[in-house]
């Protein structure tokens, strides 16, 4: 296995539907984690990452594949496996010390051991002086250092970490990275190996040895990326900047045109394509930024990233629909207004309304389904279940709802549709369009 620790072959997941329909999340995962590297696992929200280090921890059984651990495969030979979540998953009514004792009281250590051990952690991960405190007294960055203290204090072989630092700000964030990239090389923690779940590029580059690109619909392996220049890595190095903009390049490459007709937009042909949860609003800031000094309609997207300080998954999902409603054509990790874009940007309110509601109904299929089925419904009125239990016969529950949350929003700033929050009900905002 080449020093693997862990192993991964052909591991799919698919859960079911109505109607006997099965929707992938996962399709030939085929990786290895090896000793002495932290891997990470990059793809937008939705892509199944998630999901895959479910199946590694235990916490779900693959619809097919197989996982190995050394020679032994899973689960005939327990894994040594411990899990920082995004959410910090701490009982309130438990003192910090409490909180990271839980682990080594399910493994049945003695009381004292237990005790010495956790008060060792919770000095490792920077919280001494902490450890009669409770969740309510601490900030958001000292919460996920008891995660990474009830982590450790096991001795695990392998971290999984599920976008530990996402919901911290931006300057906590940056010192939880440091101080655990420093305790991971001067070899202070027993850990033998990391896999790190990001839709942030910076910190996948910043943290990894490999970096394994993950695509949507189904989630999968599109590319593996190895890290050779030493820690600890400068942001501002030439080989940093080319690194993220090589994978600015490859995320943005999949964003496909895709051209519906009419036939097809009835028939459903691309409604169930998830769609991120941007706003109008954001969507025009962009516009008005791209078309500004000093990008005059262009700009190179880890630039952009930087000076807006929006977030990596954030930029891209902005992006992605840009270039959906055909504002922006992406290439080369550059981001480009189109004709149409800049005609969006020089127009005042009203014209404004009027080309989105153009590129709605040409390019978003959910949003051209939702405005003839009211069209063709007594009263022109529609319940939103109506529209989200057709969605969930194909996307899972919370991809359904981001889908139609999105296209609400678009639709009411485009005045296609009105949407009644209090009655659940759309209806059009003009029946005789």
């Amino acid at each position: 296995m080449n020093n693997a620790l862990l192993e991964l072959k052909d591991i799919d997941q698919s859960f079911a539907k109505a109607e006997g329909r099965t929707l992938t999340v996962l399709s030939n995962i085929n990786m290895e984690l090896k000793k002495g590297e932290i891997v990470g696992l990059l793809g937008k929200s939705g892509s199944g990452k998630s999901t895959l280090l479910r199946i590694i921890a235990g916490l779900i059984t693959p619809t097919k594949g197989e996982i190995h651990h050394h020679d032994d495969k899973v689960p005939d030979k327990a894994l040594n496996i411990a899990m920082v979540f995004q959410t910090f998953a701490l009982f309130p009514w438990l003192t910090v010390l409490e909180n990271v004792q839980l682990g080594l009281e399910a493994l049945g250590v003695p009381e004292k051991e237990m005790r010495k051990r956790a008060l060792a952690a919770i000095d490792l991960i920077g919280l001494d002086g902490y450890e009669s405190a409770y969740p309510r007294e601490l900030s958001g960055g000292m919460k996920q250092r008891v995660g990474f203290a009830r982590a450790l204090v096991v001795n695990p072989e392998i971290l999984l970490m599920d976008e530990p630092f996402s919901a911290l700000d931006v300057l906590t964030a940056e010192t939880l990275k440091t101080d655990f990239l420093d305790l991971w090389i001067e070899r202070k923690i027993p850990l033998q190996s990391v896999l790190l779940v990001t839709h942030n590029i910076e910190e996948a580059v910043l943290m990894s040895d490999r970096i394994l690109v993950f695509a949507a619909n189904p989630g999968r392996i599109v590319t593996e990326i190895k890290l050779d220049f030493p820690y600890p890595r400068d942001r501002q190095s030439p080989m940093f900047r080319a690194m993220v903009e090589q994978i600015y390049t490859l995320m943005t490459s999949g964003m496909q045109k895709k051209e519906y007709d009419l036939t097809a937009r009835v028939a459903g042909a691309g409604m169930y394509d998830k769609l991120p949860r941007v706003s109008p609003n954001q969507l025009a800031g962009l516009i008005e930024a791209l078309v500004a000094a000093p990008y005059h309609g262009h700009a190179d997207l880890p630039v952009l990233d930087q000076a807006l300080g929006l977030g990596t998954e954030e930029v891209l999902h902005l992006v992605e629909v840009l270039r959906l409603l055909r504002f922006a054509d992406v290439e080369a990790g550059d981001i480009n207004l189109t004709v149409i874009g800049k005609a969006f940007a020089d127009a005042d309110t009203h014209k404004r309304k009027q080309i989105f509601a153009e590129q709605l109904m040409q390019n978003v299929p959910l949003a051209a389904y939702i405005y003839r089925v009211l069209q063709d419904r007594p009263g022109n009125q529609a319940p939103h279940v109506r529209f989200l239990t057709q969605l969930e016969d194909h996307m899972t529950e919370e991809e359904a709802d981001e889908a139609l949350t999105a296209v609400t929003s678009w639709g009411r700033y485009a005045e296609l549709f009105a949407y009644n929050d209090n009655s659940e009900i759309f209806s059009l905002e003009n029946p005789t369009a």
